[in-house]
């Protein structure tokens, strides 16, 4: 029997990571099996051929995509070609949904099954998109547990998988021995993960730093460089704005930031989830171009845009968005924090409470055995 063919989309830097965890899952059941498709680093490091860079691909907010429709249209060529060549077993799109619906079109007309891992989040806005997802997916495989409840009703075949994040991130037994005082608070500033987010969010974050700084001039901040940023960017940014402040830029995994600081101002994102699991307490800030703004806030349909606010039903992390994501807001909100020591040790535990509800570690071995019983249904289907 010839070794299985798996074609993985992961159009952004989370995704390459979750990518990655599943291209190692699938190769511990089946080490010959074939990987192939869009991620980057991450995914080629577990063996699996990168057709097209994701790092071509991110991008933010409903406008922003437009500088980058060539190079989107161009992988999608390139993803086509690649289908039709190399003929995967399954495909297997993680997230990313308006590319991703696209591929998942291609799949269907070469008759070839797919397996949608982690689900947009059609349920916050744009929800008459199950109606395509039931059109173009064989099954879902979701990550929050309000998610499974919502694909049922819309008649889509669906697992609760549980999150990948907490296959990699253990419960901290104590924080308290890495944590400063109030008078010496360690703040972690998150830009995000595209270039975009990097030029829009960090000068933000950077002034409202200058703020905390006249306030408590004993401040230390971090600022995370993700692997999908050239360092350059930031230090560019850092020379206009940083002064007499005390950074330091932490290039790569985030955990060191999330373990070292008292307090992180963040951009909205999956980031968000992974400092509740290590309970950190987190400021979100969300700040897209006025449109963007003005059509999503018309669309969306939920309370939060925090992940874990959502999972919780309340808001653990204060969200400052748009106008609210201003230096004089994220200064105050972060001074007004870190001077309530006991609070924010409380906000800890409840943090950290999020993990609870998310399921067992292993999401990516489940999703390997839905894949591998995929591959094999549809193979009995056509035989």
């Amino acid at each position: 029997m010839p070794p299985k063919r798996f074609m993985i989309i992961a159009g952004e830097a989370s995704g390459d990571m979750h990518g990655a965890r599943l291209v190692r899952a699938i190769k511990k059941r089946a080490p010959d099996a074939f990987v192939f498709g869009v991620g980057a680093n991450a995914m080629q490091s577990e063996g699996a051929r990168i057709i097209v860079d994701s790092r071509q691909l991110s991008v933010v907010g409903l406008t922003e995509v437009i500088s980058k429709l060539p190079t989107i249209y161009r992988a999608m060529g390139s993803v086509k070609k690649a289908m039709q060549r190399l003929k995967p077993d399954l495909l297997i799109p993680i997230d990313f949904p308006d590319f991703n619906f696209r591929v998942a079109a291609v799949a269907k007309k070469l008759k070839i099954p797919v397996l949608y891992y982690i689900s947009p989040q059609i349920w916050a806005w744009r929800q008459n998109r199950v109606k395509k997802i039931k059109r173009l997916v064989d099954h879902m495989a979701v990550i929050l547990p309000f998610e499974a409840s919502f694909y049922r009703n819309h008649g889509v075949p669906v697992t609760f998988v549980g999150h990948p994040l907490l296959d990699r991130i253990h419960p901290p037994i104590s924080h308290a021995s890495n944590r400063s005082d109030s008078e010496k608070p360690v703040i972690g500033l998150l830009p995000g993960s595209r270039e975009k987010e990097v030029a829009t969010l960090l000068p933000v974050m950077l002034q409202a730093a200058q703020r905390i700084n006249r306030s408590l001039p004993a401040a230390k901040f971090l600022v995370s460089c993700s692997s999908s940023i050239e360092e350059d960017l930031l230090e560019d940014i850092l020379r206009q704005y940083t002064g007499a402040l005390d950074v330091s830029i932490v290039k790569g995994p985030v955990e060191p930031i999330f373990k070292k600081s008292d307090i992180l101002v963040c951009a909205s994102g999956t980031v968000t989830l992974e400092a509740a699991l290590h309970g950190t307490p987190t400021i979100i800030v969300y700040k897209v171009s006025p449109l963007s703004y003005w059509l999503g806030k018309r669309l969306i349909k939920v309370d939060y845009i925090g992940i874990a606010n959502l999972i919780a039903k309340k808001q653990l992390m204060p969200e400052l968005i748009q106008e609210d994501a201003s230096p004089k807001t994220i200064a105050e909100t972060v001074i007004r924090m870190v001077s309530e020591p006991k609070k924010l040790r409380q906000l800890e535990k409840k943090l950290l409470g999020v993990r609870d509800l998310l399921g067992g570690a292993g999401a990516s071995g489940r999703v390997a055995n839905i894949a591998f019983d995929l591959i094999e249904r549809s193979s009995i289907k056509l035989s």
